[in-house]
């Protein structure tokens, strides 16, 4: 007998059964039955395809996947995690191994348990650990009969529904029950065993009240209801829990006020009950004996009791999001790591005793508070300190040359107080700043020249203060600075050589500078916004400007300029009123008079033979820079002539994907490298691909996305590799999510084939001033790429990230069938190759999530981030990054108010019924929470979804 072969060509094999009859265990010291039994298992799950199977090893007792007794007598474990196991037909002969202690089925793509498997293994007396974990499973919670030694059942991360009842009643000695991550509903269970420890049930659709009969549980060490749909009090008999360690039930609709009876227990390291109604006083001594803290976004008031913050172990306390007032207390905690007290109404001083000796402290965040006095020169003690935020307060006096000392910290943020003094030269000292914000305030002297040590800053915003002086001239040497605003000055003099990493804007207008506008701004290719408005500036306008590729926007308006404003692409808005003589080109031309003025005419030809010229110069040029942009821009409808046939790409690989006959039958690799090697079938850019509509022989279109391998972010690695990650990308099937159809592989690229959206992309459509978006077109679209990335960040074998979510990698094929685009970048790309800091890699601007800054590292919670903003730019009409101010930070300071939530909707939408606005309204209030500061405060993106169906 050979191999088995699979009857479900979609089942992967497991790696540690062996299908050879050649080897009847000879070597082996199982018992006859359970020698029989794996012989059986290995003939109904193939095993030839893994890699590292080795059919030469006789004894399954040194199979890695499985766990012996010690004199190798009988199977006690198995894991067949992340194996991608999509049928559980094999499961009831499992249950055949009588000594099974632990079965982990996790990471697979199981859809079911059969009844027969809860029959047979419910009468395995030693088996503990049962865990089916990030599965497929559907239907309601099985009824476990049996299983008398069942200590720890995990059924988290799948799609299981329904009420629970009786389910789990004969699970005597279970002691850990994790059910997280499903949509069951109902009440929470309390018929449960009374040895339990684990309670989780996060992420679920329970509602009505906290039982008081958890009180019953005294073995409990942890409980986390997050994320449902709980209402009512926190019951007082919850502090009657002798063991309790971690209570968690944030995201919920609690209310009332937190109970005394919790600071009683002496076990309590963490309490979080973030994201509710919670209204009244904190309880004194509520922290005493806990390490974290979490609860924001309430509505608690009164003053923080003064012992709160300086209990020995805590170590996390998050306030922020409330309504408390008075001042922070003067002791706090040494062993603090993050503090957050923002969007409060809190006054006083910030105390400066104790912040010497916060030695640990990472994250300290007062911002949007009513805080007096000075910036304390004792933060600089606070030497781990990586995030500072002290913005919206009404702090004064000058900053402290201290700051200089902070040399972990990466963000900065001390906008809208009313600082005075200069900016001290040891700010420049911080090594590993990468955003400092010290706008609206009342700074004066001149920019350090020093400011160019800086070599890791992506942010600076100085705009609205009274600096004077010039530039420094090393500016140009940040080279991962991707904004610069020194608007609302008094700067004059030379403006220096600009970063050519400028992306967002670059910010000069309300300043001195005059003389000609300087050429070398036309360098900036990935620069979007240009202000240089009501300054001193004449002479004309370069005609180089028109070849800065990524410019959407710019801004002359208030200055002496004179001559004719070059022809602009018709995407760049171009703002030029207050300059008298200069003449828009790109305006109509007025009736030629009659008769025509013989001197009129001597003027008219010059002017309207450079105009020509210009014009041609701009169309030529722009074939050159159509290939070589790295930003976002639509190709406009221009037929370019090419000058010579390229050589077609060299391909050294290729495949299909998909198993689609149609796509297979119509997709042509010849023709499709034909039609990438034409610019003129360019009909997308963005930050890491472009986009080329191909039409096969068959009539059908196809996009072809190419990734330049020239761009070192880009893992070349292994070409092999690379088909790999995307054989498994090809497999997903979700009609939300671009799927890559087929590839094709060149020496200095990667091609990718999909499917053509018909509409485009949704920042198009959105902003597209000749469309109009309804609200169930826009809600369709909310919803549709909610699937999408609860699906991706559910997969059964390991979420898949979005590296750039936006509204230009969302694809419509249309205006209600949405599909998240480049699923693929966070496989193929590798920011530690990137000169800067992550945030200069993941991400489209206005969209990057504030702590990718300084934590390195993609996550779900900064994709449900970027989401909030594609659902703020759904709600308001607006884009995410508009004259380099950011929506989500629009939308935070007109959203404090609630009645004035209104103002936030785009009108045109809004208005149309009672209905649309109640509905807006409810979607507000979801993408307000995804776009949190706070990494922990979001919700993942499987509530996310409920509440978006909640709001229709």
């Amino acid at each position: 007998m050979g191999r088995c072969t699979p009857s479900n060509p979609l089942l992967v094999p497991l790696l540690f059964f062996f299908s050879s009859s050649f080897y009847p265990l000879a070597f082996s010291k199982l018992s006859s039955t359970q020698a029989a039994v794996m012989i059986d298992l290995s003939q109904r799950i193939p095993t030839s395809d893994l890699p590292g199977n080795s059919t030469a090893e006789p004894d399954p007792c040194n199979w890695k996947w499985v766990t012996c007794s010690p004199d190798n007598s009988s199977v006690i474990t198995l894991s067949l995690s992340g194996l991608a196991l999509n049928s559980s037909s094999f499961l009831p002969a499992i249950c055949q191994i009588g000594s099974l202690q632990v079965l982990d089925l996790s990471h697979n793509q199981l859809d079911s348990i059969p009844d027969e498997f809860i029959t047979s293994c419910g009468q395995i007396g030693g088996l503990q650990r049962l865990n089916f974990s990030r599965n497929a499973l559907v239907g309601p919670l099985p009824s476990f009969t049996g299983f008398p030694g069942l200590e720890f059942l995990d059924l988290s991360y799948n799609h299981m529904r329904g009420s629970i009842g009786s389910e789990l009643d004969g699970l005597v000695k279970l002691r850990s029950l994790n059910l997280s991550f499903n949509m069951f509903n109902g009440l929470v269970p309390v018929n449960l065993s009374m040895v339990l420890e684990e309670l989780e049930l996060s992420v679920n659709e329970f509602d009505g009240e906290i039982p008081e009969g958890l009180a019953a549980y005294q073995n409990l060490t942890l409980v986390d209801l997050s994320q449902n749909r709980l209402s009512g009090f926190i019951p007082d008999r919850l502090g009657q829990l002798p063991k309790l360690e971690v209570l968690i039930l944030s995201s919920n609709d609690l209310r009332g006020k937190i109970p005394d009876s919790l600071a009683n227990l002496k076990t309590l390291s963490r309490f979080s009950a973030n994201q509710n109604n919670f209204s009244g006083p904190i309880p004194s001594e509520l922290t005493r004996f806990l390490k974290s803290l979490d609860l924001s976004y309430n509505k608690l008031s009164g003053s923080i009791p003064p012992d709160l913050l300086s209990q020995p172990n805590l170590q996390y306390v998050d306030l922020s999001y409330n309504r408390l007032e008075g001042p922070i207390p003067n002791n706090l905690s040494s062993n603090m790591l993050r503090l957050r007290l923002g969007s409060n109404l809190l006054n006083g001083t910030i105390p400066s005793d104790s912040l010497g000796s916060l030695e640990k402290l990472t994250y300290l965040e007062l911002e949007n508070n009513s805080l007096t006095g000075s910036v304390p020169a004792e933060l600089g003690k606070c030497r781990s300190l990586a995030l500072l935020n002290l913005a919206q307060n009404k702090l004064t006096g000058p900053l402290p040359p201290e700051l200089g000392n902070l040399s972990s910290v990466q963000v900065m943020k001390l906008q809208l107080n009313k600082i005075d003094g200069s900016i001290p030269g040891q700010i420049t000292q911080l090594a590993s700043l990468a955003q400092l914000n010290i706008s609206w305030n009342l700074l004066s002297g001149s920019i350090p020249s020093s400011l160019p040590n800086l070599q890791n800053l992506t942010v600076l915003n100085l705009q609205h203060n009274s600096l004077s002086g010039s530039i420094p001239i090393g500016i140009q040497r940040l080279d991962v600075l991707l904004e610069l605003q020194l608007g609302k000055n008094q700067l004059s003099g030379r403006i220096p050589t600009m970063p050519l990493s400028l992306q967002i804007v670059l910010n000069l207008s309300n300043n001195l500078f005059d003389g000609d506008i300087p050429a070398t701004f036309s360098q900036l290719n990935n620069l979007e916004i240009l202000d240089l408005s009501d300054n001193q500036f004449s002479g004309s306008v370069p005609n180089s400007f028109t070849l800065m590729a990524a410019l959407t926007q710019i801004i002359l308006s208030n200055n002496n300029l004179s001559g004719v404003i070059p022809n602009f692409r018709q995407m760049v808005k171009v703002e030029h009123s207050g300059n008298k003589n200069l003449i828009n080109g790109t305006a109509p031309s007025p009736p030629a008079p009659s008769p025509p003025s013989p001197k009129r005419n001597s003027v008219a030809v010059p002017v309207l033979t450079a105009l020509a010229s210009a014009v041609f110069a701009v169309l030529f040029v722009s074939v050159v820079v159509v290939s070589v942009s790295k930003r976002f821009y639509r190709i406009n409808d221009e037929h370019v002539q090419l000058g010579e046939n390229l050589p077609l790409p060299k391909v050294i690989d290729s495949g299909l994907l998909t198993s689609n006959g149609i796509h297979r039958s119509s997709i042509d690799f010849t023709k499709a490298m034909e039609e990438v090697s034409d610019p003129t079938k360019i009909v997308l850019k963005t930050r890491f691909s472009t986009y080329y509509k191909a039409t096969m022989p068959s009539g059908t279109s196809y996009y072809i996305k190419k990734l330049n391998w020239s761009d070192k972010i880009f893992q070349l690695g292994s070409h092999d590799k690379f088909g790999q990650e995307l054989e498994v990308l090809g497999k997903l099937n979700n009609s939300n999510v671009m799927t890559p159809l087929a590839y094709v592989l060149t020496l200095d690229s990667g091609y990718l084939f999909y499917e053509y959206a018909q509409k485009g992309t949704l920042f198009d459509v959105l902003h597209d001033s000749s469309n109009e978006l309804d609200w169930a077109s826009r809600y369709s679209i909310a919803v549709g790429v909610a699937q999408g990335l609860v699906f991706l960040h559910d997969y059964s074998s390991g979420p898949i990230l979005l590296l750039d979510l936006s509204s230009r990698s969302i694809l419509l094929k249309s205006l209600k069938e949405p599909q998240v685009g480049d699923i693929e970048l966070c496989k193929v790309i590798d920011p530690s190759k990137s000169t800067g800091s992550l945030s200069t890699v993941a991400g489209s601007i206005g969209y990057i999530p504030p702590e990718y800054a300084y934590t390195m590292r993609i996550t779900m919670a900064g994709n449900v981030y970027s989401f909030g903003v594609v659902l703020l730019e759904l709600l308001t009409g607006k884009p995410a990054c508009s004259q380099g101010n950011e929506l989500t930070k629009w939308v935070s300071t007109n959203s404090l108010k609630q009645d004035k939530w209104d103002h936030i909707l785009d009108f045109s939408v809004s208005r149309t019924s009672l209905t649309v606005r109640s509905q807006m309204l409810a979607v507000l209030r979801v993408a307000l929470a995804c776009v949190g500061t706070s990494p922990d405060s979001r919700p993942k993106m499987k509530s996310v979804l409920r509440m978006l169906l909640n709001a229709r």
